[in-house]
């Protein structure tokens, strides 16, 4: 399997690092792309990345730092052959409510670069679909991630419609998701990635703990139980999936 959305590079998982990729490893993860935040991560998720070959990374400014974007913090890890895409990027209206006009101006500025290096875009999108959507849509890109999806049925309709691809992280597991688990079920396959969002959101049996690539097997058999299919379907289709969108 790959996670495609994982900030191991985060405080928490410092400590014996090369024991916890091991255990990653032995859980069938066989790669981790851990997504950029903000410019002071670039440096250290690069250096991950270039050490260590399970690793990979993305390059972009997540809208709660919008503040701090520069474009040519950006273009020098581009380089990068470990650098699969551009992202995390977006837009959030829930934490983020006095900075709607600046997120959209940065989520536009590192769109125009994901489709000039022809990179694919991994998308925050917190309490604004639609205005991510309108933006998305006028642009040409390689392809597009929509992480943690938190969308209802419909607006997953809409996003398949356009070839979007569907990232699925431990919220499918959680009882009361009801949107995320009909998605999950409706989906084509050949559209839905495996994420965990580690440290966050970590599926049951673990709510509320840590979160880890070790549990991404978590996400995929709840997806096989939905669509009442084998486990093993559901790992094989998501690993050639995200090894198409990110080029491995």
């Amino acid at each position: 399997m790959i996670d495609t959305h994982s900030h191991i590079n985060f405080e928490e998982y410092k400590n014996n690092f090369e024991d916890f990729l091991l255990r990653i490893n032995k859980a069938d993860v066989e790669k981790v792309i851990i997504p950029g935040v903000d410019n002071k991560t670039f440096q250290e998720i690069s250096d991950l990345a270039n050490q260590y070959d399970m690793l990979y990374f993305a390059t972009g400014t997540h809208p709660s730092e919008a503040k701090t974007y520069k474009k040519e913090d950006m273009l020098p890890f581009l380089k990068n052959k470990k650098n699969v895409a551009i992202g995390e990027i977006g837009l959030d209206y829930y934490w983020e409510t006095e900075t709607k006009e600046l997120q959209k101006e940065i989520f536009n500025s590192q769109l125009e670069i994901a489709q000039e290096y022809q990179l694919p875009v991994i998308i925050h999108d917190r309490e604004a679909h639609q205005d991510s959507y309108e933006i998305l849509k006028d642009y040409k890109l390689k392809d597009v991630v929509y992480h943690c999806f938190s969308g209802t049925k419909e607006f997953a309709k809409k996003c398949l419609d356009k070839g979007y691809y569907i990232a699925i992280g431990g919220i499918v597991t959680f009882k009361n998701a009801k949107d995320l688990k009909e998605t999950a079920q409706f989906a084509p396959l050949d559209r839905i990635l495996l994420e965990t969002d580690a440290p966050y959101l970590a599926p049951v049996p673990f709510r509320g703990k840590l979160n880890s690539p070790e549990y991404l097997i978590y996400i995929a058999q709840e997806i096989a139980n939905l669509r009442n299919i084998d486990v093993e379907e559901v790992k094989n289709q998501t690993t050639l999936n995200a090894k198409r969108v990110f080029n491995f």
